[in-house]
């Protein structure tokens, strides 16, 4: 059977603190918003993401103002609900794509983690500043494509190594995916060091050793205060 993969352009109609977050982040991650909404649609189950809160539409005082490029009120101001345009596969919702944004930020943000699972057994990676097995999902049954193009979704999301190792506080800053100014405190730090571990792990099915390697030297520098 055939599927129609015709792209389709999605209005996300949002908050526009919500707008810029995800904006910020696919900057960041040198991608477009449809690579972090794919990457959570491909990944995560569709109940567990249906269950997952609404960041919900703008308030009624959140608006934009834009000029018109055509029509017959062209070169006139309007004044309309902030949003994200994102052009994906047919058949997803307005709602369902901000949710699964709103996961993509989150992961981001270390409030919430990857957990991979094998034959039930569940692990959320390393402890913070020690690389322990990080378990991916096993290669027995998998779509060989599948995991290629997860493998792929990864690679795209995660950051990419830096070519003289992890030197400075801006350096671990960056290979654990937070801003350079940002100042993260300890149970952050090992939340986002355990998220990121669990992906990366030579031991996992998407690891990365240059990557893992990076991770435990970002979370030694930033231990020691490095400047």
């Amino acid at each position: 059977m055939t599927q129609d993969h015709k792209k389709h352009s999605y209005t996300i109609p949002c908050a526009s603190q919500f707008r810029d977050a995800v904006a910020d982040l696919a900057e960041r991650r040198r991608v477009n918003v449809g690579d972090l909404a794919r990457s959570v649609l491909l990944t995560m189950p569709p109940e567990t993401l249906a269950a997952c809160p609404d960041p919900g539409e703008p308030a009624r005082d959140d608006r934009e103002t834009v000029v018109l490029k055509s029509g017959r009120s062209k070169g006139r101001p309007w004044r309309r609900k902030p949003r994200l345009q994102v052009r994906m596969s047919a058949g997803y919702t307005p709602e369902l794509m901000r949710k699964a944004l709103a996961v993509a930020l989150a992961l981001d943000g270390g409030s919430a983690q990857v957990r991979l699972s094998i034959d039930g057994v569940e692990t959320a990676g390393a402890g913070s500043g020690e690389a322990g097995p990080a378990a991916g999902p096993g290669e027995s049954g998998a779509d060989p494509e599948e995991l290629a193009r997860l493998r792929a979704i990864v690679s795209v999301l995660s950051f990419d190594p830096l070519p003289d190792g992890v030197r400075s506080r801006a350096d671990a800053l960056y290979v654990l995916g937070f801003p350079p100014g940002r100042l993260p405190d300890g149970q952050t730090l090992r939340a986002r060091f355990r998220m990121l571990a669990t992906i990366h792990h030579p031991d996992s099915v998407y690891g990365d050793h240059r990557r893992m390697s990076q991770l435990n030297s970002a979370m030694e520098v930033l231990k020691r205060g490095g400047a």
